[in-house]
């Protein structure tokens, strides 16, 4: 049985844009985060890819490792992830090669199959689009052999990367990687901030197809969970009003920066909206210090996670700082 004091504690930061903020705002309070999570001891520090999206400023998601990196000492920078769909093998292990190169021991790479964003911006990142989530296997497995030691005679070599030691993680919000990662011995990292009706099924299943590798002897598996914290629950629930007006933007297909917090929201969702988020939400932490820490403890005794990786989309960046600043105390109280 594993205990919350014993598990690492990360973050997953999608570097969200705030109404009448800049991108530019958005990535200089990912590097305060970022420093602030070194200091309360936090593991590493993640950031997601996506396109398109008004509200999220991580979309050059190798550039902002490098800022983030760059700007810190200890903490493990990654992604959470890279959309391996989107991008040529030969780029991310140049991309990852060069950030190992620069940040040694620091640098994951955490790879999804989801394109991260709609048909037509695919289209405008891949120019084509015969590849798709089916082709995943044979995509991480190319992205791999680069990563290896090549023979002078090899026709295409990744430089910098080729021979370096950087750890790559499967992501996944269903149980298609869950598998992959369990047959190929890799550290898996499942979504549970918004797929937690999948999380259960997809961790058992990685854990009972796992197998031995040259990289884990044992299964690791790294979950996500939004935390809403706050020094009150009334606080708390406000602050989490900023991400679920976020997603109901989403569900209308009409996503934007992230607004500020609401007293209540009621009259801003329709019934299926309020059901679409409050589903996407269920596994949500949401309350003062003494109600997260009993939550995070029972996130950890119902997942039995390795680790956990946590999302708070709070608008204020100050109340942001505060709610994983919780977070810390929690594991450590």
């Amino acid at each position: 049985m594993k205990h919350l004091k014993d598990i690492p504690l990360s973050i997953l930061d999608l570097a969200p844009i705030q109404a009448n903020g800049t991108a530019a705002d958005a990535l200089h309070r990912s590097l305060d985060l970022a420093q602030h999570a070194e200091r309360w001891g936090f593991n590493r520090f993640w950031l997601a890819e996506h396109h398109g999206m008004p509200g999220i400023a991580s979309a050059a998601t190798a550039v902002v490792i490098g800022y983030v990196a760059g700007g810190t000492s200890r903490i493990r920078v990654g992604s959470g992830g890279i959309m391996l769909s989107n991008h040529a093998p030969l780029v991310i292990a140049e991309q990852f090669g060069t950030l190992e190169s620069l940040y040694p021991g620091r640098i994951d790479l955490g790879l999804g199959r989801a394109p991260g964003s709609n048909h037509a911006t695919m289209r405008a990142l891949r120019r084509r689009l015969e590849s798709d989530g089916e082709e995943f296997p044979q995509q991480l497995a190319e992205l791999r052999a680069f990563l290896q030691p090549q023979s002078e005679s090899a026709a295409v070599h990744a430089v910098p990367g080729e021979g370096l030691n950087i750890p790559i993680w499967l992501l996944g919000s269903s149980t298609f990687s869950a598998q992959l990662a369990g047959v190929l011995g890799l550290p898996f990292a499942f979504a549970g901030q918004f797929s937690p009706a999948w999380m259960q099924s997809a961790l058992e299943l990685y854990r009972m197809r796992f197998q031995p590798s040259d990289v884990l002897d044992k299964p690791y598996a790294m979950v996500g969970v939004n935390v809403f914290a706050a020094d009150t629950e009334h606080e708390a629930h406000y602050l989490s009003t900023s991400h679920k007006q976020m997603h109901v933007n989403l569900v209308r297909g009409v996503p934007g920066r992230m607004p500020p917090p609401v007293a209540s929201m009621d009259g801003l969702w329709l019934p299926h909206e309020q059901a679409s988020v409050e589903a996407t939400l269920s596994a949500s932490i949401i309350g003062s210090p003494e109600i997260v820490q009993e939550g995070l403890k029972a996130f950890v005794a119902a997942t039995q996670a390795d680790e956990l990786i946590i999302n708070s989309m709070i608008h204020d960046h100050a109340a942001r700082l505060r709610s994983y600043e919780i977070v810390a105390h929690a594991r450590n109280d």
